[in-house]
């Protein structure tokens, strides 16, 4: 998930309520008015007598020509980074005139997002806010918001904290389900209610993801619970934010997941409680072309993957045969992140 930290200068005590009450991750500050800030509420702020202090702990710098570039560079490697960058070109003053995202600079911008660091970018429109997002494909690590009022605040920080690049879903053919013996399972209970169509990514190996269902649909033994996903035995992968995957068994409250629908879309979820417990549990085997995948579910009808039409299926009644939605990709993964290098799972 994306940083969003706020630029608030003047300090107003209803602008910072909406930042705390819609996920903003820091407040910049004027001096003066830490405890004020954090007697609304806990947050980082930023200031030079806040909890992290510019020109130390965090640095302020305008991106305009090469130099600005290597210096922003170096110092990106050891410590965040708020990049300005210039709009219109400048006039005779050296003082741009006007903002407008169509005319950043965006190529030294995008050089510095790949060389890495903790690069936010401070961005005064939305659609500053998205070209920052796009940056890459991948976007920047963050954005530092200058909004003119509550509003629109609350729809920034929003389009920052729901977004998550898209899942490409593919049609996968089932093979094989078969029992698979006693296991550990996880159920990964999220802070988000969920509907038909929507759950989380998870499979043996990392480069075949099913999509599993939460439970959403009633049944005669038990109440729906929408924000859990009965998501398989401890060892399996899940897809997490920042197209990062983890295993089911590191998860605990606090921890971010991304929740997917069955149409692509993807949005970030905080967890709640991972459950483990021991179950019977069922093989589910697919290919998809000439990728073969795998799954480890609990043997109960309330565990359901996703057919490519968006329904549920529940993990007792597919046969050999039928198509399920998965996410596939080439690279290995090494700690969770994609590597480019030979790797096979069984």
């Amino acid at each position: 998930m994306k940083e969003a930290w706020v630029f608030l200068d003047p300090w107003s005590k209803e602008m910072v309520t909406t930042a705390l009450e819609n996920g903003a991750d820091a407040l910049v500050l004027p001096p003066g008015f830490r405890e004020s800030t954090q007697a609304l509420g806990r947050i980082v702020t930023v200031a030079p007598d806040g909890d992290m202090k510019p020109g130390r702990d965090v640095f302020f710098e305008t991106l305009a020509t090469h130099e600005d570039e290597m210096r922003i560079a170096g110092l990106s490697s050891s410590a965040p980074v708020v990049v300005e960058l210039p709009g219109d070109p400048a006039g005779d003053s050296g003082i741009p005139t006007e903002r407008h995202a169509g005319t950043w600079r965006i190529i030294p911008l995008e050089n510095l997002v790949a060389r890495g660091g903790r690069i936010l970018l401070s961005v005064h429109t939305r659609e500053e806010l998205d070209l920052a997002m796009g940056v890459m494909e991948k976007g920047v690590s963050g954005v530092v918001l200058h909004p003119q009022d509550p509003e629109e605040l609350r729809e920034l920080l929003v389009r920052v904290k729901t977004r998550e690049e898209p899942v490409a879903l593919q049609t996968a053919v089932v093979e094989t389900v078969r029992p698979a013996g006693m296991g550990d399972r996880v159920c990964v209970d999220t802070c988000t209610l969920m509907q038909e169509g929507e759950g989380l990514l998870v499979g043996n190996s990392s480069g075949f993801l099913f999509l599993v269902q939460a439970e959403t649909i009633p049944n005669p033994y038990a109440a729906p619970r929408p924000f859990r996903v009965n998501a398989g035995p401890v060892h399996a992968y899940v897809r997490v934010d920042r197209g990062k995957t983890r295993y089911l068994s590191e998860l605990e409250a606090g921890d971010s997941v991304v929740i997917v629908r069955a149409s692509g879309k993807a949005a970030p979820a905080t967890v709640g409680r991972a459950k483990i417990e021991r179950r019977p549990l069922v093989l589910l085997e697919a290919s998809c072309g000439d990728e073969k995948g795998s799954i480890l579910l609990q043997n109960a009808e309330t565990i359901r993957l996703t057919s490519p039409d968006g329904r549920a299926r529940s993990i007792t009644e597919l046969n050999p045969g039928d198509s399920v939605l998965a996410a596939l990709e080439k690279r290995g993964r090494h700690f969770g992140m994609e590597v480019d290098e030979t790797i096979w799972e069984k």
